[in-house]
Protein backbone atom coordinates (compact mmCIF):
# COMPACT_ATOMS: atom_id res chain seq x y z
CA UNK A 1 0.00 0.00 0.00
CA UNK A 2 1.46 3.52 -1.42
CA UNK A 3 -0.01 5.48 2.22
CA UNK A 4 0.24 4.00 5.94
CA UNK A 5 -3.33 3.84 7.72
CA UNK A 6 -1.92 7.23 9.87
CA UNK A 7 -1.85 8.92 6.69
CA UNK A 8 -5.08 7.55 5.42
CA UNK A 9 -6.44 8.63 8.94
CA UNK A 10 -5.44 11.86 8.93
CA UNK A 11 -6.64 12.48 5.54
CA UNK A 12 -10.29 11.08 5.94
CA UNK A 13 -10.35 12.51 9.35
CA UNK A 14 -7.98 15.63 9.18
CA UNK A 15 -7.56 17.45 13.00
CA UNK A 16 -7.73 20.78 13.57
CA UNK A 17 -9.36 22.13 10.09
CA UNK A 18 -10.35 25.93 9.92
CA UNK A 19 -9.18 29.04 10.74
CA UNK A 20 -8.88 30.96 13.64
CA UNK A 21 -10.27 34.44 14.07
CA UNK A 22 -7.71 36.53 16.21
CA UNK A 23 -4.76 34.36 15.53
CA UNK A 24 -1.26 35.76 16.89
CA UNK A 25 0.20 34.00 14.31
CA UNK A 26 -0.44 33.37 10.50
CA UNK A 27 1.43 31.46 7.82
CA UNK A 28 0.68 30.86 4.08
CA UNK A 29 3.63 28.76 1.94
CA UNK A 30 3.10 26.80 -1.52
CA UNK A 31 4.66 24.80 -3.33
CA UNK A 32 4.37 26.12 -7.16
CA UNK A 33 5.32 22.83 -8.90
CA UNK A 34 2.58 20.77 -7.51
CA UNK A 35 0.11 23.57 -5.98
CA UNK A 36 -0.29 22.60 -2.45
CA UNK A 37 -1.18 25.70 -0.42
CA UNK A 38 -1.02 25.54 3.59
CA UNK A 39 -2.13 28.17 5.68
CA UNK A 40 -1.36 28.01 9.63
CA UNK A 41 -3.49 30.06 12.28
CA UNK A 42 -1.73 30.08 15.76
CA UNK A 43 -3.32 30.95 19.19
CA UNK A 44 -0.68 31.59 21.81
CA UNK A 45 -0.70 32.65 25.19
CA UNK A 46 2.09 32.49 28.00
CA UNK A 47 4.55 31.49 24.83
CA UNK A 48 2.13 28.16 24.06
CA UNK A 49 0.64 26.91 21.53
CA UNK A 50 -2.75 26.89 23.34
CA UNK A 51 -4.95 26.26 19.43
CA UNK A 52 -3.87 25.63 16.13
CA UNK A 53 -5.57 25.33 12.76
CA UNK A 54 -4.76 24.58 9.67
CA UNK A 55 -6.41 24.86 5.88
CA UNK A 56 -4.83 22.82 2.92
CA UNK A 57 -5.61 23.13 -0.79
CA UNK A 58 -3.61 19.72 -2.17
CA UNK A 59 -3.01 16.25 -1.79
CA UNK A 60 -3.90 13.89 0.54
CA UNK A 61 -0.48 13.97 1.73
CA UNK A 62 -0.17 17.55 2.24
CA UNK A 63 -3.41 17.48 4.21
CA UNK A 64 -2.22 14.80 6.74
CA UNK A 65 1.01 16.13 6.93
CA UNK A 66 -0.96 19.36 8.33
CA UNK A 67 -3.10 17.56 10.59
CA UNK A 68 -0.06 16.01 12.01
CA UNK A 69 1.96 18.93 12.25
CA UNK A 70 -0.63 20.58 13.93
CA UNK A 71 -1.27 17.74 16.64
CA UNK A 72 2.40 17.64 16.81
CA UNK A 73 2.69 21.49 18.61
CA UNK A 74 -0.61 21.95 20.45
CA UNK A 75 -0.13 22.41 23.73
CA UNK A 76 3.90 22.79 23.71
CA UNK A 77 6.07 25.73 23.84
CA UNK A 78 6.73 28.14 20.87
CA UNK A 79 10.26 27.13 21.28
CA UNK A 80 9.33 23.34 20.90
CA UNK A 81 7.18 24.08 17.86
CA UNK A 82 10.36 25.82 16.02
CA UNK A 83 12.00 22.92 16.49
CA UNK A 84 9.57 20.46 14.73
CA UNK A 85 11.00 18.61 11.15
CA UNK A 86 9.37 17.82 8.74
CA UNK A 87 11.35 14.61 9.44
CA UNK A 88 9.27 14.46 12.59
CA UNK A 89 5.90 14.61 10.31
CA UNK A 90 7.00 12.40 8.05
CA UNK A 91 7.68 9.69 11.36
CA UNK A 92 4.80 10.82 13.17
CA UNK A 93 2.19 9.78 9.96
CA UNK A 94 4.74 5.72 9.55
CA UNK A 95 5.81 7.34 6.53
CA UNK A 96 5.43 9.14 2.90
CA UNK A 97 6.11 7.78 -0.32
CA UNK A 98 9.62 9.64 -1.33
CA UNK A 99 7.61 11.84 -3.86
CA UNK A 100 5.75 13.37 -1.31
CA UNK A 101 7.86 14.23 1.78
CA UNK A 102 7.77 17.82 0.00
CA UNK A 103 4.11 17.87 2.01
CA UNK A 104 5.84 17.14 5.20
CA UNK A 105 8.38 20.19 4.73
CA UNK A 106 5.53 22.47 4.01
CA UNK A 107 3.69 21.30 6.96
CA UNK A 108 7.23 22.76 8.84
CA UNK A 109 7.40 25.53 6.58
CA UNK A 110 4.04 26.92 7.50
CA UNK A 111 4.42 26.27 11.34
CA UNK A 112 7.45 28.26 10.97
CA UNK A 113 5.37 31.39 8.77
CA UNK A 114 3.11 31.49 11.29
CA UNK A 115 5.57 31.68 14.24
CA UNK A 116 7.53 34.06 12.34
CA UNK A 117 4.51 36.44 12.22
CA UNK A 118 3.55 36.15 15.58
CA UNK A 119 7.07 37.51 16.62
CA UNK A 120 7.12 40.25 13.91
CA UNK A 121 3.34 41.06 15.71
CA UNK A 122 4.22 40.57 19.49
CA UNK A 123 8.69 41.17 19.23
CA UNK A 124 8.75 40.34 23.05
CA UNK A 125 6.46 37.42 22.87
CA UNK A 126 2.99 36.45 24.82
Amino acid sequence: MLYSEKVMDHFMNPRNVGEIEDADGIGEVGNAKCGDIMKMYLKIDNQVITDVKFKTFGCGSAIASSSMATELIKGKTVDEALELTNKAVTEALDGLPAHKIHCSVLAEEAIKAALDDFYKKYPEGK
